[in-house]
């Protein structure tokens, strides 16, 4: 077990460092984390409410509430009616926020196209297949899965 233990906490480390690094830019305009992840989960569903940005999320809505009010001063989503005729109005991307997270994302992969160019297009493949399937398991076993178009 003691094998499986190690690796967990080896695992778990460069996890965090993965995290950091990914979000470590000075670059001016670099959006918020949490409002890059906010606006990410938005972009891949369309237009949601606060409480199911919350539940998609897995945060508590008073954090989701008061990253929304900070978004919306910025200018990065705004507020529509439900196109059900729901109570509650739906955010959604302003051109505003989809031309800043179009840059971060693009910075992001830029960055990450440095990191791996000397990989074997092989190599890249197997670290995208393996970290898509934690992903998947992390969103089975949570019951929040992200919306992907492949």
């Amino acid at each position: 077990m003691r094998g499986r233990e190690h690796l967990l906490d080896a695992i778990e480390r460069e996890l965090t460092l993965v995290s950091r690094h990914q979000l470590a830019t000075t670059a001016k305009g670099v959006l918020e984390r949490s409002a890059y992840l906010m606006l990410s989960r938005i972009d891949a569903t369309g237009p949601m409410t606060a409480r199911e940005l919350a539940t998609g999320l897995q945060l508590e809505i008073s954090t989701v509430t008061r990253q929304v009010h900070a978004m919306l001063r910025e200018r990065l989503v705004d507020r529509i009616p439900d196109p059900d005729g729901g109570a509650a109005r739906r955010l959604r991307i302003t051109t505003t926020g989809a031309t800043r997270l179009a840059a971060d994302r693009e910075r992001y992969r830029t960055g990450l196209g440095k990191v791996i160019a000397e990989w074997a297009d092989a190599d890249c493949a197997d670290l995208y297949r393996l970290l898509r399937a934690l992903n998947e398991r992390i969103e089975t076993l949570q019951g929040t899965p992200w919306p992907r178009t492949d």
